[in-house]
């Protein structure tokens, strides 16, 4: 006997191709040489994000040691840890 469904919920459309998030990630490691206000605007430059975005990313960084601060496709990680590493700072890229 087969099992209806709940009202309000149908079948997950489905395509041919199969879409892929954002595989790699661009972590940004602390170190004790840079200054927030060079991480910061570093940041900003880098994932062009907003001011408020770009202290938070810094201050997670320096709380934790590191932090995810992009994901994208691998072309595009390759151009935020170039501008982060612009200034020397660490960065990793991963999948």
């Amino acid at each position: 006997m087969p099992i209806d469904k709940p009202k309000g919920i149908s079948e997950p459309e489905t395509t041919d191709e199969t879409t892929i998030g954002f595989p790699y990630k661009v972590i940004l490691f602390n170190d004790e040489v840079h200054s927030f206000d060079e991480v910061i605007n570093q940041l900003m430059k880098a994932i062009n994000c907003s001011f408020d975005i770009a202290r938070s990313l810094t201050f997670e960084v320096h709380v934790k040691g590191k932090a995810v601060v992009f994901n994208g496709e691998l072309s595009e990680c390759l151009k935020v840890s170039s501008i982060l590493e612009e200034i020397a700072l660490h960065t990793q890229i991963v999948s």
